[in-house]
């Protein structure tokens, strides 16, 4: 059994979660008896300066996950140690019990395109990147998931499918996935494939944590905006993954188009119910505990 599969038996049940944004931030905070846990974006926090430091603070009483959107561990450049320097220190401070970033690169010649960019699915690209996650899990000495994003298209000259790409480089590497379904559910529509099947193709038990959004239809793609309902399909593909398998947490993605904050609620109130049906064990983390005390 690897190493990554004994630590996350070790790992806490979190239950269900909502990404922390400022818009959304005074809310968040007032909900903590339906909200189980935040995440925040670690980049917007890592230089520990007084001012986010303080915003933290408030959140005390949350679990903190850190989520990455710079690491671009696809990326031909050498690894960045001042950022991955100031990102331990963070993980340090906050004492987060996993950390994750994207399966992507997000820049090159060391400036940032700000966005997720998709790799080619090359023995040269598995080999590559399975290289840099050992060496960034070596320094950071904290367990690492590595999310799926959406493609708008794919690179030529594939050796094998997205989904063999993802196994052989969480299973070689050996790390942690964070399942993006709402991304799955993208580009299955884009690409022409078989969500269910899709899923079905990646080593589940290395699912730690669960990320369900909302997207748009524009002309003919459809895209990941965070910004919209979560829709009946992407529950549906919720419900597959965790009736296969057991994950910590899920949670909930909102970056725009803010509704009244009763909505995002009552989208979490129906993701812990479909994850109540088919995972009664994620119940077992801070909602019921909070619940079982009062």
């Amino acid at each position: 059994m690897s190493n990554f599969m004994d630590t996350k038996k070790s790992l806490p049940t979190l239950g269900i979660g909502l990404g922390y944004r400022q818009s959304l931030a005074q809310k968040t905070i007032e909900s903590r008896a339906e909200i189980d846990f935040i995440e925040v974006i670690s980049e917007h926090y890592i230089l520990l300066n007084a001012l986010k430091m303080d915003e933290l603070e408030k959140a005390h009483e949350f679990p903190i996950i850190p989520h990455g959107v710079e690491l671009s561990i696809g990326s031909v450049d050498t690894l960045d140690l001042e950022y991955l320097a100031n990102l331990k220190r963070f993980l340090n401070r906050i004492d987060a019990p996993w950390w994750s970033d994207h399966l992507s690169f997000t820049g090159a010649d060391h400036g940032h395109l700000n966005n997720l960019l998709p790799l080619p699915f090359t023995r040269e690209a598995v080999d590559h990147v399975v290289h840099r996650v050992k060496a960034v899990q070596e320094y950071i000495e904290r367990p690492l998931l590595l999310e799926n994003i959406t493609a708008y298209m794919r690179l030529p000259g594939a050796e094998m499918s997205e989904a063999q790409f993802i196994s052989e480089i969480v299973e070689t590497a050996d790390c942690g996935v964070l399942l993006d379904v709402n991304n799955v559910y993208v580009n299955a529509l884009n690409h022409n494939f078989d969500p269910f099947e899709f899923v079905d193709q990646l080593p589940l038990e290395r699912v730690v944590q669960i990320h369900i959004a909302g997207h748009s239809r524009e002309q003919n793609m459809i895209i990941d905006n965070h910004g919209a309902k979560v829709c009946e399909p992407v529950y549906k593909l919720l419900n597959h993954v965790l009736k296969k398998t057991d994950v910590r947490a899920i949670l909930l993605e909102r970056d725009q188009h803010f509704p009244r904050f009763e909505f995002i609620l009552n989208e979490i109130r129906h993701i812990r119910a479909v994850a109540g049906l088919a995972a009664p064990e994620l119940m077992l983390g801070n909602h019921a505990i909070k619940h079982l005390a009062a």
